[in-house]
């Protein structure tokens, strides 16, 4: 039996017996006195009586004896005889009426203070001796007696009885031992039976339930509680039951569609991880597994910056960042294959959040993009010769304006050498000449490491180099279709982390766009700053050309959409990836008839970065 019921049960029954016992003791105690006051009720109407005989008769001597015998009794306190002027006379006394009888005294006023209607004969009163129960016999004046008293007179004298309450209240207190002895053992034999009873037809089928549903927490689905009866308990058991056949149910279920989720997420050719707050793997698909030759049970629980060769290669981590600011993260990386192949893999890192909106778990999504990477090359590689082929007429024409002046310039110096012209004006024709020749080389060396796309050392770019000779690049194409190029200056320490030659892509792509995009007579703007206290680099390509439709800016970056009928549709695709390569990203502000603005967000170099690129 549970400690808390058999204190409550205990308790309970203790209150209840307690409160009974002192209602009998209280109405016991009551019997008693209404006992003693009968009993002193008859005693004085017997001395009344017999006064009133005597006193007819004439004869005090026996009522002073009767006094006297009274007196003796081991409860009587007091027993006098008082006349009318409350003097005291049987048994014969000072003649001074007593302090204690007399009406304004405290005794007397116990009774007096109330109408006469209201008093009693009988009253438990203080005095010097103790406590007493006082009995008051008027003797009344009959006609009898009128021959010695007065007619006038309503009564003759009084007659006052006092027991002792101090026997009644002895008998009281035993009596009440009595009563708390007994009702002592009743309560202990009443706690115990009530005890039994609980346990018996309680607790006992109470434990049950608790098997049972300790049993079916266990994993035990098919187990149930008795439900054989009518009782309250027994329609607990059925109600229980129900409940049991239910949660099995949606166990079932769920155990069905675990089942089922675990199917799909193995099926997976991605590898697909869990991870809590502290990188803990919680769970990981077949394919991750794979991913990182090691079994299930190596990988659980371990953190993932501590998991065995063959797993995360990241330097800077995903799930990291994606905890850090709660955004979808996504990174690229490189590793090498048991065989020795090269394996590129894209991981996105997704926050998991709790019904409240906290950041608890994180799921990365590993993919092979090895033969995507092939395929991007491709469509670069493609796409480059496509750039190329649009800028050739513009870089044909570029070269044969320096190539005409070079011929003129050295025709002259032959014409001005037969003629023995002077020295001056022959040096001034051939600086003239070598002026316009190294011009050719430079706009042959940018324009064969685009065709190229040769990295450079470091892959730290100047931005304002790289923006400048793009825009020469891209100067005869804007001519021939009468758009302007305007280049805003850059500032000379200007620099970033990319790959030059894809960045001149991503350049040569958005300016030829934009002059394609521009009507003659219209104007290209290119700037470069740094912005978020030098934390990013922006390059913006801006035309105030035909805009972009809003149904087709959510598109423009998908692979083969293209707004015009001679595009690949690969331009912005290709430069997205190399953007997003970096770190960085691209974004479109667009009203259509009014113009475009393309923005080359980069990350910007670090402390480290800048000394090594100013080594």
């Amino acid at each position: 039996m549970p400690i808390g019921l058999a204190v409550g049960v205990t308790a309970a029954v203790v209150l209840a017996c307690a409160g009974g016992a002192y209602l009998y003791s209280q109405h016991h105690m009551h019997s008693l006195l209404e006992t003693a006051r009968s009993t002193a009720l008859a005693e004085g109407d017997l001395i009344r009586v017999a006064l009133e005989h005597q006193m007819i008769e004439n004869d005090r001597t026996l009522i002073a004896k009767m006094i006297r015998s009274f007196r003796q009794q081991t409860p009587v306190e007091r027993l006098v005889l008082l006349d009318r002027f409350g003097v005291e006379r049987y048994p014969v006394g000072s003649g001074q009426p007593d302090a204690e009888l007399q009406i304004n005294s405290p005794t007397c006023q116990a009774c007096h203070r109330y109408p006469a209607e209201q008093r009693g004969s009988s009253q438990v009163i203080e005095t010097r001796g103790g406590t007493v129960l006082r009995t008051v016999v008027p003797i009344r004046n009959r006609q009898e007696c009128w021959k010695c008293h007065d007619p006038s007179h309503k009564i003759n004298g009084i007659l006052i009885l006092d027991y002792k309450t101090e026997q009644i209240r002895a008998e009281m207190a035993r009596d009440l031992r009595w009563l708390v002895g007994g009702t002592a053992a009743i309560t202990l034999l009443l706690v115990g039976a009530i005890g039994l009873v609980i346990r018996v037809a309680v607790l006992r089928r109470l434990q049950r339930f608790e098997t049972v549903a300790r049993l079916i927490a266990g994993g035990d689905l098919e187990r149930r509680v008795p439900a054989e009866g009518s009782d309250t308990l027994s329609w607990l058991a059925r109600e229980f039951n129900t409940m049991a056949d239910s949660v099995t149910g949606l166990v079932g279920e769920v155990r069905s569609q675990r089942e089922r989720l675990e199917t799909v997420i193995n099926s997976i050719d991605d590898g697909i991880v869990v991870l809590d707050a502290e990188r803990n793997i919680i769970a990981a698909n077949d394919a991750f597994l794979r991913r990182a030759e090691h079994s299930r049970a190596e990988v659980l629980g371990c953190q993932c910056r501590d998991m065995p060769p063959g797993g995360c290669t990241i330097v800077d981590c995903p799930t990291l960042a994606c905890l850090r600011t709660g955004a979808h993260q996504v990174r690229i990386c490189e590793r090498r294959a048991p065989g020795g192949a090269v394996i590129w893999e894209e991981v996105h890192a997704s926050p998991i959040l709790d019904g409240a909106g906290q950041l608890r778990q994180v799921v990365e999504v590993w993919r092979d993009i090895s033969e995507r990477r092939a395929a991007e090359a491709h469509l670069a590689e493609s796409h480059r010769l496509a750039s190329l082929g649009t800028l050739a007429s513009g870089f044909s024409h570029e070269l044969n304006t320096p190539l005409g002046t070079v011929l003129m310039c050295v025709e002259g110096i032959l014409r001005e050498a037969g003629g023995e012209a002077d020295r001056e004006q022959i040096r001034e024709s051939a600086s003239i000449a070598r002026e316009q020749i190294l011009r050719c080389r430079g706009i042959t060396q940018h324009f064969l490491r685009l065709a190229r796309g040769q990295r450079t050392q470091g892959d730290i770019v100047d931005l304002g180099t790289a923006v400048n000779a793009v825009a020469r690049l891209i100067e005869p194409t804007a001519r021939a279709h009468s758009v302007k190029i305007e280049v805003s200056p850059i500032s000379t320490d200007l620099r970033a982390r990319a790959d030059e030659a894809e960045l001149q892509h991503t350049l040569v792509n958005l300016l030829l766009n934009a002059v394609q995009a521009s009507k003659p007579g219209g104007c290209v703007t290119i700037q470069a700053e740094a912005k978020a206290e030098g934390e990013t680099v922006h390059i913006r390509v801006t035309d105030n050309g035909c805009g972009i439709a809003p149904e087709d800016r959510k598109r423009i970056f998908e692979p083969f959409f293209s707004g015009r009928h001679d595009g690949t549709g690969l331009g912005l695709f290709l430069s997205l990836n190399f953007v997003r390569r970096w770190g960085g990203d691209i974004l479109v502000e667009s009203v259509p008839g009014e113009g475009s603005t393309f923005e080359i967000v980069l990350p910007a170099l670090v402390t480290a970065d800048v000394q090594e690129a100013a080594r």
